[in-house]
């Protein structure tokens, strides 16, 4: 699922450069998988088909539908599949602009009108009356969710939740069996209060890619995140092998703000992973780690820094749909 950045958001100045990330990542991801994009409505709708049969894109594995938005960050306004004895389920946490920090009435809409809309093939959806960004964790697919506190403990998103009644909440909701907390990582120019997606990532149930520290800025916190996530174990109590993405050159936005670029924020898709570069001589680097994880599936660069401009990356632009829940083609 993605959902296309539109003149009517912060990506008016930057529409056409951004709008060339979203046409490469939507044929990549159309070359695999059936896509789902959200158009804020229908004169835009028409735009983007252009586009992309103008890209080639095969016309079967697109569905454009048209709900407005605020912003293009599917990845924390998507819903979150699980699988409910045999059923899937589509859980439509609240989405409140992490942390009231922007407007968000329009993204945290667009879950329930695509299925009203019949985009998600009948399936269940069920509102929960709790703020949870995708973004904000990371599952390993056998039972384990790693995040970080101080995002999903921030006072500005469930400040009726404690640690206990969070964490039970997600086992309940997500099926884990098992929860790890980040008390530390931080890179600068995030925005997200730690999203996980841009510091630490699962490539199986064994192994964790994560930004090292000696990054420009947040050395110190790095630093005690390599510490903790050498203390975690798995859930048969071996550590983890843990694989140290590189740094690339600091990014400045037009506000002399640092940007927060991060190799961690990949996007993983069927039989392929699309990694974020910078045009940066560490981007070589990186793409070689992270294909030494996932020696089965093709790694394709994505230049980012479009994206990146907004604080955003691959990952954060898209929602996986597992297979069953959008419509046969």
């Amino acid at each position: 699922m993605l959902t296309w950045p539109h003149g009517r958001s912060d990506w008016a100045d930057q529409l056409e450069q951004v709008e060339a990330v979203y046409v490469e990542l939507a044929c990549c991801i159309a070359h695999r998988e059936k896509v789902l994009i959200v158009c804020l409505d229908p004169d835009h709708r028409r735009h983007v088909r252009e586009r992309l049969l103008s890209a080639g894109i095969d016309e079967h594995q697109l569905d454009l539908r048209a709900f407005p938005s605020n912003d293009t960050w599917a990845r924390d306004h998507g819903p979150v599949t699980v699988r409910v004895d045999g059923e899937l389920h589509l859980l439509d946490f609240r989405f409140n602009g992490w942390g009231n920090k922007y407007p968000a009435e329009l993204d945290n809409a667009i879950t329930k009108h695509l299925h009203e809309d019949g985009a998600f093939d009948m399936r269940q959806r069920d509102e929960i009356d709790m703020v949870l960004e995708g973004g904000s964790i990371e599952v390993d697919g056998a039972g384990t969710l790693l995040t970080t506190q101080r995002c999903l403990l921030a006072p500005t998103r469930n400040p009726q939740l404690g640690r206990e009644q969070i964490e039970r909440r997600l086992i309940e909701l997500l099926g884990v069996t098992r929860i790890l907390w980040l008390q530390h990582g931080a890179i600068p120019g995030d925005d997200t209060d730690g999203h996980i997606d841009t510091l630490a990532r699962f490539c199986d149930e064994h192994t964790i890619l994560y930004v090292a520290g000696d990054r420009d800025g947040c050395t110190d916190e790095l630093d005690a995140m390599e510490r903790e996530l050498a203390a975690l174990r798995r859930a048969d109590g071996m550590p983890y092998r843990l694989v140290a993405l590189p740094h690339p050159r600091p990014l400045i936005d037009g506000a002399g703000q640092q940007l927060p670029v991060s190799y961690a924020n990949f996007l993983i898709i069927n039989d392929a992973v699309l990694v974020p570069v910078y045009g940066d001589p560490a981007d070589k680097e990186a793409l070689q780690r992270i294909g030494a994880c996932f020696p089965a599936r093709q790694i394709i660069a994505i230049d980012a820094r479009p994206l990146i401009q907004q604080r955003g990356g691959i990952h954060c632009a898209a929602m996986h749909l597992p297979a069953g829940v959008l419509p046969r083609c």
